[in-house]
Protein backbone atom coordinates (compact mmCIF):
# COMPACT_ATOMS: atom_id res chain seq x y z
CA UNK A 1 0.00 0.00 0.00
CA UNK A 2 2.92 2.69 0.81
CA UNK A 3 4.64 1.37 -2.27
CA UNK A 4 1.50 2.29 -4.63
CA UNK A 5 0.73 5.64 -2.42
CA UNK A 6 3.93 7.04 -3.10
CA UNK A 7 4.53 5.78 -6.72
CA UNK A 8 0.94 7.71 -7.31
CA UNK A 9 1.77 10.68 -5.98
CA UNK A 10 4.52 11.00 -7.71
CA UNK A 11 1.92 9.95 -10.98
CA UNK A 12 -0.02 12.83 -9.76
CA UNK A 13 2.66 15.80 -9.31
CA UNK A 14 3.37 14.91 -13.09
CA UNK A 15 -0.12 15.11 -14.42
CA UNK A 16 -0.58 18.38 -12.50
CA UNK A 17 2.47 19.37 -14.05
CA UNK A 18 1.18 18.53 -17.56
CA UNK A 19 -2.27 20.10 -17.12
CA UNK A 20 -0.76 23.74 -15.80
CA UNK A 21 1.85 23.27 -18.89
CA UNK A 22 -0.34 21.87 -21.67
CA UNK A 23 -3.98 21.35 -20.31
CA UNK A 24 -7.42 23.68 -20.36
CA UNK A 25 -7.79 22.36 -16.55
CA UNK A 26 -7.94 25.35 -14.14
CA UNK A 27 -5.04 25.93 -11.68
CA UNK A 28 -7.38 25.30 -9.08
CA UNK A 29 -8.14 22.15 -9.83
CA UNK A 30 -4.63 20.86 -10.30
CA UNK A 31 -3.94 22.08 -7.16
CA UNK A 32 -6.24 19.75 -5.19
CA UNK A 33 -5.79 17.17 -7.46
CA UNK A 34 -2.08 17.26 -6.31
CA UNK A 35 -3.25 18.33 -2.23
CA UNK A 36 -6.32 15.98 -1.71
CA UNK A 37 -5.44 13.20 -4.48
CA UNK A 38 -2.04 12.70 -3.32
CA UNK A 39 -0.69 14.71 -0.46
CA UNK A 40 -3.26 13.75 1.97
CA UNK A 41 -3.53 9.91 0.93
CA UNK A 42 0.56 9.74 1.34
CA UNK A 43 0.83 11.96 4.69
CA UNK A 44 -2.26 9.65 6.31
CA UNK A 45 -0.57 6.32 4.98
CA UNK A 46 3.17 7.80 6.26
CA UNK A 47 1.27 8.53 9.66
CA UNK A 48 -0.21 4.92 9.54
CA UNK A 49 3.69 3.74 8.74
CA UNK A 50 5.14 6.23 11.46
CA UNK A 51 2.72 5.79 14.56
CA UNK A 52 3.58 2.36 15.38
CA UNK A 53 7.49 2.87 15.96
CA UNK A 54 6.49 6.23 17.89
CA UNK A 55 4.20 4.33 20.25
CA UNK A 56 6.11 0.69 20.37
CA UNK A 57 2.91 -0.92 19.28
CA UNK A 58 1.72 -3.28 16.68
CA UNK A 59 1.29 -3.00 12.87
CA UNK A 60 -1.98 -0.57 11.79
CA UNK A 61 -5.33 -2.19 11.60
CA UNK A 62 -5.92 -2.88 8.20
CA UNK A 63 -9.09 -0.35 8.45
CA UNK A 64 -6.07 1.87 8.73
CA UNK A 65 -4.07 0.71 6.25
CA UNK A 66 -6.69 0.99 3.86
CA UNK A 67 -8.15 4.59 4.38
CA UNK A 68 -5.82 6.60 2.13
CA UNK A 69 -8.03 4.91 -0.35
CA UNK A 70 -10.73 6.63 0.60
CA UNK A 71 -8.99 9.97 0.86
CA UNK A 72 -8.27 9.31 -2.96
CA UNK A 73 -11.45 8.98 -3.83
CA UNK A 74 -12.86 12.19 -2.53
CA UNK A 75 -9.46 13.92 -4.00
CA UNK A 76 -10.46 12.50 -7.19
CA UNK A 77 -14.07 14.19 -6.67
CA UNK A 78 -12.71 17.57 -5.35
CA UNK A 79 -10.95 17.56 -8.60
CA UNK A 80 -13.91 16.33 -10.83
CA UNK A 81 -15.76 19.44 -8.67
CA UNK A 82 -12.73 21.96 -9.60
CA UNK A 83 -12.62 20.86 -13.18
CA UNK A 84 -16.27 21.67 -13.84
CA UNK A 85 -17.31 17.87 -14.26
CA UNK A 86 -19.57 17.93 -10.65
CA UNK A 87 -21.45 19.68 -8.81
CA UNK A 88 -21.41 21.07 -4.88
CA UNK A 89 -23.07 18.11 -3.74
CA UNK A 90 -20.10 16.37 -5.20
CA UNK A 91 -17.42 18.15 -3.77
CA UNK A 92 -19.17 18.30 0.06
CA UNK A 93 -19.64 14.57 0.18
CA UNK A 94 -15.74 14.85 -0.91
CA UNK A 95 -15.63 16.83 2.59
CA UNK A 96 -17.40 14.64 4.64
CA UNK A 97 -15.62 10.89 3.18
CA UNK A 98 -12.31 12.92 3.93
CA UNK A 99 -13.16 14.00 6.96
CA UNK A 100 -14.90 11.07 8.95
CA UNK A 101 -11.09 9.50 7.28
CA UNK A 102 -9.50 12.19 9.72
CA UNK A 103 -11.07 11.56 12.67
CA UNK A 104 -10.50 8.30 12.82
CA UNK A 105 -7.02 8.08 12.09
CA UNK A 106 -6.73 10.52 14.94
CA UNK A 107 -8.99 8.38 17.06
CA UNK A 108 -6.88 5.74 16.50
CA UNK A 109 -3.85 7.37 17.18
CA UNK A 110 -5.23 8.57 20.58
CA UNK A 111 -5.94 4.68 21.40
CA UNK A 112 -2.14 3.98 20.62
CA UNK A 113 -0.84 6.87 22.43
CA UNK A 114 -2.51 6.12 25.81
CA UNK A 115 -1.89 2.15 25.58
CA UNK A 116 1.70 2.71 25.37
CA UNK A 117 4.08 0.97 27.58
CA UNK A 118 6.32 3.81 28.71
CA UNK A 119 5.84 7.27 27.29
CA UNK A 120 5.32 7.65 23.41
CA UNK A 121 7.87 9.42 21.22
CA UNK A 122 6.78 13.29 21.31
CA UNK A 123 6.55 13.26 17.77
CA UNK A 124 2.79 11.66 18.04
CA UNK A 125 1.50 14.46 19.12
CA UNK A 126 2.45 16.40 15.97
CA UNK A 127 0.48 14.13 13.83
CA UNK A 128 -2.45 14.59 16.27
CA UNK A 129 -1.92 18.41 15.99
CA UNK A 130 -2.15 18.14 12.09
CA UNK A 131 -4.68 15.83 12.05
CA UNK A 132 -7.03 18.22 13.95
CA UNK A 133 -5.58 21.55 11.51
CA UNK A 134 -6.56 19.39 8.94
CA UNK A 135 -10.18 18.55 10.58
CA UNK A 136 -10.83 21.91 11.54
CA UNK A 137 -9.99 23.02 7.40
CA UNK A 138 -12.72 20.70 5.73
CA UNK A 139 -15.03 21.39 7.96
CA UNK A 140 -14.39 24.97 6.82
CA UNK A 141 -15.63 23.23 3.24
CA UNK A 142 -19.48 23.46 4.10
CA UNK A 143 -19.08 26.16 6.26
CA UNK A 144 -18.06 28.30 3.05
CA UNK A 145 -21.71 27.11 1.35
CA UNK A 146 -23.84 27.27 4.20
CA UNK A 147 -22.36 31.09 5.11
CA UNK A 148 -21.32 32.51 1.64
CA UNK A 149 -20.62 35.93 3.22
CA UNK A 150 -17.70 34.20 5.06
CA UNK A 151 -16.73 32.72 2.10
CA UNK A 152 -13.07 34.63 1.35
CA UNK A 153 -12.39 34.43 5.17
CA UNK A 154 -13.40 31.02 5.54
CA UNK A 155 -11.85 30.22 2.09
CA UNK A 156 -8.20 31.78 3.48
CA UNK A 157 -8.17 29.93 6.97
CA UNK A 158 -8.63 26.45 5.03
CA UNK A 159 -5.79 27.04 2.72
CA UNK A 160 -3.65 27.71 5.86
CA UNK A 161 -4.80 25.14 7.75
CA UNK A 162 -4.48 22.10 5.30
CA UNK A 163 -1.05 23.78 3.74
CA UNK A 164 1.16 24.94 6.93
CA UNK A 165 -0.92 23.07 9.54
CA UNK A 166 -1.63 19.70 8.19
CA UNK A 167 1.25 19.52 6.15
CA UNK A 168 3.75 21.64 7.81
CA UNK A 169 3.06 20.05 10.85
CA UNK A 170 3.47 16.53 10.08
CA UNK A 171 6.61 17.57 7.73
CA UNK A 172 8.46 19.11 10.63
CA UNK A 173 7.55 16.44 12.89
CA UNK A 174 8.60 13.50 10.64
CA UNK A 175 11.52 15.52 9.60
CA UNK A 176 13.13 15.42 13.02
CA UNK A 177 12.83 11.43 13.10
CA UNK A 178 13.52 11.02 8.87
CA UNK A 179 17.09 12.87 8.79
CA UNK A 180 18.75 11.32 11.71
CA UNK A 181 17.96 7.63 10.22
CA UNK A 182 19.18 9.34 6.67
CA UNK A 183 22.49 10.28 8.43
CA UNK A 184 22.52 7.33 10.83
CA UNK A 185 23.61 9.49 13.08
CA UNK A 186 20.95 9.87 16.26
CA UNK A 187 19.72 13.32 17.27
CA UNK A 188 19.40 13.15 20.78
CA UNK A 189 17.93 16.49 20.94
CA UNK A 190 14.56 15.84 18.91
CA UNK A 191 12.57 14.39 21.21
CA UNK A 192 13.05 17.18 23.72
CA UNK A 193 12.67 19.91 20.41
CA UNK A 194 9.41 18.70 19.59
CA UNK A 195 7.76 19.17 23.27
CA UNK A 196 8.76 22.94 23.14
CA UNK A 197 8.12 23.75 19.94
CA UNK A 198 4.82 22.50 19.32
CA UNK A 199 2.49 25.29 21.29
CA UNK A 200 5.07 27.75 19.30
CA UNK A 201 4.33 25.84 16.12
CA UNK A 202 0.44 25.41 16.40
CA UNK A 203 0.03 28.92 17.42
CA UNK A 204 2.18 30.07 14.41
CA UNK A 205 0.07 28.48 11.97
CA UNK A 206 -3.19 29.36 13.92
CA UNK A 207 -2.14 32.96 13.73
CA UNK A 208 -0.91 33.16 9.91
CA UNK A 209 -4.44 31.58 9.14
CA UNK A 210 -6.77 33.89 11.46
CA UNK A 211 -4.13 37.11 10.15
CA UNK A 212 -4.70 36.24 6.79
CA UNK A 213 -8.97 36.06 7.18
CA UNK A 214 -9.33 38.58 9.05
CA UNK A 215 -6.70 40.52 10.04
CA UNK A 216 -3.52 40.48 8.22
CA UNK A 217 -0.85 42.12 11.21
CA UNK A 218 -1.42 38.51 12.93
CA UNK A 219 -0.17 36.61 10.20
CA UNK A 220 2.93 38.67 10.78
CA UNK A 221 3.47 37.07 14.41
CA UNK A 222 2.79 33.61 13.35
CA UNK A 223 5.10 33.69 10.54
CA UNK A 224 7.62 35.07 12.91
CA UNK A 225 6.76 31.83 15.11
CA UNK A 226 6.96 29.64 11.88
CA UNK A 227 10.13 30.49 11.13
CA UNK A 228 11.28 30.18 15.10
CA UNK A 229 10.25 26.71 14.87
CA UNK A 230 11.98 25.64 11.49
CA UNK A 231 15.15 27.78 11.56
CA UNK A 232 15.90 26.13 15.10
CA UNK A 233 15.50 22.70 13.21
CA UNK A 234 17.91 24.13 10.54
CA UNK A 235 20.49 25.18 13.03
CA UNK A 236 20.17 22.08 14.93
CA UNK A 237 21.07 20.04 11.97
CA UNK A 238 23.92 21.92 11.03
CA UNK A 239 25.77 21.92 14.45
CA UNK A 240 25.09 18.04 14.66
CA UNK A 241 25.90 16.87 11.21
CA UNK A 242 27.34 19.64 9.70
CA UNK A 243 26.49 21.46 5.97
CA UNK A 244 28.51 18.43 4.55
CA UNK A 245 26.89 15.93 5.37
CA UNK A 246 24.08 17.00 4.56
CA UNK A 247 24.66 17.75 1.36
CA UNK A 248 26.68 14.86 0.98
CA UNK A 249 23.27 12.17 0.33
CA UNK A 250 20.68 12.97 -1.98
CA UNK A 251 17.72 12.24 0.09
CA UNK A 252 19.28 14.70 3.01
CA UNK A 253 20.22 17.35 0.77
CA UNK A 254 16.20 17.01 -0.28
CA UNK A 255 15.12 17.17 2.80
CA UNK A 256 16.96 19.90 4.17
CA UNK A 257 16.10 22.10 0.68
CA UNK A 258 12.31 21.25 1.69
CA UNK A 259 13.41 22.67 4.78
CA UNK A 260 15.01 25.29 3.41
CA UNK A 261 12.04 25.67 0.82
CA UNK A 262 9.69 26.31 3.89
CA UNK A 263 10.99 28.94 5.69
CA UNK A 264 11.42 30.95 2.55
CA UNK A 265 8.02 30.28 1.43
CA UNK A 266 6.65 31.57 5.08
CA UNK A 267 8.63 34.70 4.04
CA UNK A 268 6.63 34.62 0.53
CA UNK A 269 3.69 34.28 2.35
CA UNK A 270 4.62 37.57 4.67
CA UNK A 271 5.25 39.39 1.68
CA UNK A 272 2.01 38.93 0.12
CA UNK A 273 0.87 39.88 3.68
CA UNK A 274 2.39 43.54 2.78
CA UNK A 275 1.06 42.56 -0.48
CA UNK A 276 4.49 42.32 -2.12
CA UNK A 277 3.77 38.79 -3.60
CA UNK A 278 0.31 37.48 -5.04
CA UNK A 279 -1.62 35.02 -3.07
CA UNK A 280 -1.99 32.46 -5.98
CA UNK A 281 1.83 32.72 -6.52
CA UNK A 282 2.49 31.43 -3.69
CA UNK A 283 0.45 28.52 -3.15
CA UNK A 284 2.24 27.52 -6.32
CA UNK A 285 5.36 28.43 -4.77
CA UNK A 286 4.81 26.31 -1.57
CA UNK A 287 4.32 22.53 -3.52
CA UNK A 288 7.45 23.19 -6.08
CA UNK A 289 9.95 24.52 -3.66
CA UNK A 290 8.19 22.55 -0.09
CA UNK A 291 6.26 19.42 -1.15
CA UNK A 292 8.82 18.68 -4.24
CA UNK A 293 11.61 17.85 -2.07
CA UNK A 294 9.99 17.25 0.68
CA UNK A 295 8.07 13.92 -0.97
CA UNK A 296 10.97 13.03 -3.59
CA UNK A 297 13.69 13.40 -0.57
CA UNK A 298 11.34 10.78 1.89
CA UNK A 299 10.34 8.60 -0.88
CA UNK A 300 14.37 8.10 -1.89
CA UNK A 301 15.13 7.06 2.04
CA UNK A 302 11.38 4.88 2.61
CA UNK A 303 10.29 3.56 -0.93
CA UNK A 304 13.14 0.57 -0.22
CA UNK A 305 11.73 -0.04 3.31
CA UNK A 306 8.47 -0.30 2.04
CA UNK A 307 9.12 -2.76 -0.70
CA UNK A 308 12.01 -4.63 1.31
CA UNK A 309 10.25 -4.66 4.49
CA UNK A 310 12.24 -6.34 7.55
CA UNK A 311 16.11 -6.87 7.52
CA UNK A 312 17.93 -4.61 5.72
CA UNK A 313 19.29 -6.58 2.71
CA UNK A 314 21.26 -5.84 -0.52
CA UNK A 315 18.16 -5.46 -2.67
CA UNK A 316 17.56 -2.38 -0.51
CA UNK A 317 20.98 -0.63 0.04
CA UNK A 318 21.08 -1.19 -3.80
CA UNK A 319 17.22 0.80 -4.50
CA UNK A 320 18.43 3.20 -1.88
CA UNK A 321 21.78 3.98 -3.70
CA UNK A 322 19.66 4.64 -6.94
CA UNK A 323 16.89 6.60 -5.83
CA UNK A 324 19.09 9.31 -3.88
CA UNK A 325 21.70 9.85 -7.42
CA UNK A 326 20.69 13.04 -8.47
CA UNK A 327 19.00 14.08 -4.93
CA UNK A 328 20.89 17.55 -5.10
CA UNK A 329 20.17 18.36 -8.62
CA UNK A 330 16.42 17.85 -8.47
CA UNK A 331 16.19 19.47 -5.25
CA UNK A 332 17.96 23.04 -6.70
CA UNK A 333 15.42 22.91 -9.89
CA UNK A 334 12.64 22.18 -7.19
CA UNK A 335 13.97 25.38 -4.68
CA UNK A 336 14.45 27.48 -8.24
CA UNK A 337 11.51 26.58 -9.76
CA UNK A 338 9.39 27.67 -6.97
CA UNK A 339 11.32 31.06 -6.28
CA UNK A 340 10.30 31.62 -10.26
CA UNK A 341 6.71 30.83 -9.51
CA UNK A 342 6.77 32.91 -5.91
CA UNK A 343 7.44 36.17 -8.15
CA UNK A 344 4.66 35.03 -10.63
CA UNK A 345 6.73 33.62 -13.73
CA UNK A 346 5.15 30.31 -15.38
CA UNK A 347 8.31 29.12 -16.56
CA UNK A 348 8.94 27.78 -12.84
CA UNK A 349 7.03 24.99 -13.69
CA UNK A 350 9.59 23.62 -16.49
CA UNK A 351 11.93 23.48 -13.82
CA UNK A 352 9.57 21.61 -11.59
CA UNK A 353 9.02 19.26 -14.71
CA UNK A 354 12.79 18.48 -15.16
CA UNK A 355 13.27 17.95 -11.16
CA UNK A 356 10.27 15.38 -11.58
CA UNK A 357 11.75 13.69 -14.96
CA UNK A 358 14.90 13.33 -12.77
CA UNK A 359 13.25 11.43 -10.14
CA UNK A 360 10.82 9.65 -12.66
CA UNK A 361 14.10 8.10 -14.53
CA UNK A 362 15.67 6.71 -10.82
CA UNK A 363 11.96 5.23 -10.21
CA UNK A 364 12.30 2.90 -13.44
CA UNK A 365 15.90 2.13 -12.84
CA UNK A 366 14.93 1.22 -9.18
CA UNK A 367 11.88 -0.86 -9.44
CA UNK A 368 12.67 -2.26 -12.98
CA UNK A 369 16.70 -2.72 -13.25
CA UNK A 370 17.57 -3.35 -9.44
CA UNK A 371 18.24 -7.17 -8.65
Amino acid sequence: MLVYLGLSAVAVFASSCLLLLFGDRSPLASTHLVLAGAILPLIVGAIAHFVPVLTRSREPHRAVVIAPLLLQLAGILVFLHFSGDAGVSVLLTAAWIALAVCLGIAGWLLSRARRTLGAPHPGWRWYLAALALLAVGLALVPAMYYWPQWRPALRLLHLHLNTLGFIGLTAIGTLQVLLPTVLSGPDADAADRLRKDLPLAVAGVLSVGVGAALWWPLSIVGAAALLHVSGRLGWAWLQRYGWRALLADGASVALSSALAGFMLLVLAGAAHAFGVLGARDAVAAFFVAFLMPLVTGALSQLLPVWRYPGRRTLQRDRMREVLVQGGAARSLLFLAGGLVLAFGYGEGLWLMALGLLIFAVSLVRAFLFVR
